[in-house]
């Protein structure tokens, strides 16, 4: 019998509503016991004084790109950059090449996933076929192959009847959809944000509407069919408001917010750094404002990277014709510790809530995001004061697109167990 006992850290469990300094113990896979208990006869002890033990982070939004996008990231190193930023589990998009919108190409990402053998990888479904927005896609099949929601992230679904057919039909699922709320019309050929910065830097803009009136519509479909609605990395005020009245309301909202668009505004464009460039577009300081309270107030359920790798050739072109999107899966916990837990914006428990409890609840992984007896034995043991620089080279991703190089980042994991095995570790 496999065991590892992780004593003398800080056990901090929202499912539990723990949060004190304690022993917790993984045996074949799943947590044996919290507290006390027998010890298993040649267990791996491991000393977690000072740090933080959690329930696996787990990041609901990210872009592994193969297959069809190998040249910017793959299974392997998208997964590989997810325990080494301390996720244990990670949902993907299904904007790849071709898109996973048949039972072969989600069954191909869990295959080459297991190969990897670096986390748990639940896919995301096509919400419509090839993602273009006209046919819905067979979402039952696409269930029934390992689907744990459905997306077409990276364009917003024009058509509103589409939507709404798409909402009836996951209601037979319990599944959630997740919406890329963007107007797609609105933000044609925008750069940035529309705003004083935009009019400045002479970019075409991309204005808070076009996201504010995916997410009014999409709220409706959702309060007439019942549907589950997840608005995906809201960065916008209105978006936020919306959200919060719809919650008052009762219907069945959730939403995420990314920590880029918690930490950085359109000033940053002003480098011309295609680093800084992403969809939606880093809002102005009112938005980014916005963002926190609807986090801090329960609004935004989770938080959730959007890792979007692009290789260097990609990312050197132009601002213009640059593509959207940054790497974020080795960056998130350390933003996020400096950002909301250095600034008394969270506690612990409640960015352990955000980044592992909720995001397990909204797709339904059961026995994940939390360290009760018998769940899963996935756990991050984080080192919250841990200073270190991020270069090029600390990046396991395949893609270094990060507006972060050459900052100093304050935390980061120690370790990080994947069904009671350990599958990276800097202690």
């Amino acid at each position: 019998m496999s065991a590892i006992v992780i004593e003398n850290g800080r056990l901090v469990d929202p499912g539990q509503s723990l949060d004190e300094i304690t022993s917790i113990c993984l045996a074949d896979g799943k947590v044996a016991w919290v507290g006390d208990g027998t010890v298993p006869e040649g267990a791996q002890r491991i000393d977690a004084s000072g740090m933080i033990v959690a329930p696996g982070l787990i990041d609901m939004h990210v872009h592994l790109r193969e297959p069809g996008g190998e040249e910017d990231e793959t299974i392997d190193t998208g997964t590989l950059a997810a325990v080494c930023g301390g996720f244990t589990s990670i949902a993907c998009c299904p904007n790849t090449l071709p898109p996973l919108d048949s039972q072969a190409s989600v069954e191909l990402v869990r295959q080459l996933a297991l190969r990897a053998d670096h986390c748990n990888v639940f896919p995301l479904c096509c919400i419509s076929k090839a993602r273009a927005g006209q046919e819905l896609a067979e979402l039952g099949i696409l269930f029934e192959a390992g689907a744990v929601g459905c997306t077409d992230d990276g364009a917003g679904v024009g058509d509103s009847e589409l939507m709404r057919r798409a909402m009836e039909y996951v209601l037979m699922f319990d599944r959630p959809i997740l919406s890329h709320a963007e107007s797609m019309p609105l933000d044609k050929e925008g750069v940035m944000h529309e705003g004083l910065v935009a009019m400045e830097l002479g970019l075409r803009g991309m204005p808070a509407a076009a996201e504010e009136v995916m997410v009014a519509r999409d709220i409706t479909l959702a309060q007439s069919t019942g549907a589950r609605l997840h608005i995906m990395h809201v960065s916008t005020e209105g978006a936020v408001s919306a959200i919060r009245r719809a919650k008052q309301r009762g219907v069945r909202v959730t939403a995420e917010v990314t920590p880029h668009h918690l930490t950085l505004q359109d000033e940053a464009l002003r480098s011309f750094s295609s680093n800084f460039k992403m969809n939606p577009p880093l809002r102005s300081a009112e938005h980014v404002a916005a963002c926190i309270e609807g986090l801090r107030d329960g609004t935004i359920d989770c938080i959730a990277t959007d890792h979007a790798p692009h290789s260097a050739e990609k990312k050197l072109r132009e601002i213009t014709i640059a593509p959207f999107g940054i790497v974020g899966l080795e960056t998130a916990l350390p933003l996020m510790i400096e950002s909301l837990i250095d600034k008394n914006i969270l506690t612990w428990p409640q960015l352990i809530e955000k980044m592992s409890l909720r995001p397990a609840q909204i797709l339904s992984l059961t026995g994940k995001g939390t360290l009760a007896a018998g769940s899963d034995a996935d756990v991050t043991i984080i080192d919250p004061k841990c200073s270190w620089l991020l270069t090029e080279g600390e990046l396991h991703s395949k893609s270094k697109n990060s507006p972060w190089l050459g900052k100093t980042m304050t935390g980061r994991a120690a370790a990080v167990i994947v069904g009671g095995k350990i599958k990276f570790s800097r202690l």
